[in-house]
């Protein structure tokens, strides 16, 4: 199980435990918690799971496919360099002890 923490928008902090290759999304929703919609369930449509992830890392996540990279300019939050779908992030190693942030919309 790899231990990390979602930062909810009103800055509350929810840790949080998950299994290796487990989506980002389905980690927060496995854990109830608030701030990722996930209207699409994961199949990277709909932009309602946007996360953005510390800034460290993010160059050793999973690589962003095209078809992400263009969703993410459909979020209802303008993206940052760190803006990921967290639908599309496996859980992994990198992510031990991290932080992930969920913006104020999906």
């Amino acid at each position: 199980m790899i231990r990390f923490t979602f930062v909810k928008p009103d800055g509350a902090e929810v840790a949080v435990e998950a299994e290796a290759g487990t989506s980002v999304m389905q980690a927060a929703l496995d854990n109830g918690v608030d701030g990722i919609t996930a209207e699409c369930n994961g199949s990277a449509a709909c932009a309602t799971c946007h996360a953005f992830f510390d800034p460290e890392i993010v160059d050793q996540l999973a690589d962003m496919s095209e078809h992400e990279d263009d969703m993410l300019d459909f979020a209802a939050v303008e993206r940052r360099p760190e803006s990921r779908l967290s639908c599309q992030v496996p859980v992994c190693d990198v992510l031990a002890e991290r932080k992930v942030t969920l913006p104020d919309a999906q």
